[in-house]
């Protein structure tokens, strides 16, 4: 029985990072989401942000182990991600006219609202982050 409460108590709570993550995810998504849309300084803004993330995921510091096996999901999961980058990628490579618009065009009227961008900057960041500890 004590050495039970010896390993709880040495162990950190799962909780405790995301406590402590999102609140920084969601400063620097609100910082994100005033800037301008294509902007030097907004491009700029964007790419230390994730650049710090990646380094920060390259350190290892915060890094959790990856899963054995994918799940059975993972496959209804890739499937409307492939679909997805066929789409953006042609529609870019094609050039991105109002006959076929890429996403990031559809999404334009919707990121001109400084709070949405902001969600949208926060949904970006944590995915990444996500992504970065993986």
């Amino acid at each position: 029985m004590e050495e039970l409460e010896l390993a709880t108590t040495d162990a950190p709570p799962r909780w405790d990072r995301v406590e402590v993550t999102l609140p920084v995810l969601g400063f620097l998504s609100l910082i994100g989401g005033q800037l301008p849309s294509y902007t030097t300084r907004a491009d700029v803004y964007t790419i230390c942000v994730g650049g710090a993330m990646l380094w920060l995921g390259l350190t290892g510091k915060v890094r959790r182990p990856l899963p054995g096996r994918l799940g059975p999901g993972t496959t209804w999961w890739l499937l409307p991600i492939g679909i997805f980058g066929v789409f953006e990628g042609s529609t870019f490579l094609l050039g991105s006219t109002p006959d076929f618009p890429t996403f990031s065009r559809l999404a334009d009227p919707l990121l001109e609202d400084e709070l949405l961008r902001s969600a949208g900057y926060f949904v970006w960041l944590t995915s990444f982050w996500a992504l970065v500890r993986r």
